[in-house]
């Protein structure tokens, strides 16, 4: 089946077994690979991405499901050398450890931020929760967040729950 999406302002049309994940498509089709798998099944947000203004699991979305939709990824957010300004907060505050659960922090964190400018630490909370981190690097991307929006809590001013 062929399918057209735009992904990162870049319009593609690509024949695409119906069977394929949108993870694969991106990250095999498009050689787009700051997309991650974790675990192929939902649960870790390693391969998370903006569709149509929403973060979604891209290996649980059907690459033919995407088709006429607009999907940011990770690859979207530097301009030329310079950071995003979430990737920026994230460097700032060592958001950052093995990195490989970034991407989909990243993306999370940006769907939040088109949804609410100034998230409280719960909001920001509850938008990361779907992404696993093994260096239980949580703390430090809620004070990034906090940060970029330039609320009282950061800088180590975290409540620990």
């Amino acid at each position: 089946m062929k399918i057209k999406l735009t992904v990162n302002g870049l319009g593609y049309e690509r024949d695409c077994a119906e069977h394929r994940t949108l993870l694969r498509f991106i990250r095999e089709d498009l050689g787009l690979t700051g997309t991650k798998e974790g675990c192929g099944m939902g649960e870790c947000g390693a391969c998370t991405v903006i569709l149509d203004g929403r973060a979604v699991n891209a290996c649980m979305v059907l690459a033919v499901e995407a088709d006429g939709s607009v999907i940011s990824t990770i690859e979207g957010e530097a301009k030329g050398q310079s950071l995003s300004d979430i990737q920026a907060a994230f460097e700032r505050n060592h958001a950052v450890q093995c990195g490989f659960c970034t991407p989909g922090m990243v993306m999370s964190v940006k769907e939040l931020l088109a949804h609410d400018p100034k998230p409280t630490e719960s909001a920001i909370k509850e938008a990361v929760e779907g992404n696993f981190c093994r260096c239980t690097g949580y703390t430090q991307i809620v004070e990034a967040v906090l940060d970029l929006t330039g609320r009282p809590e950061a800088k180590g001013e975290l409540r620990h729950v």
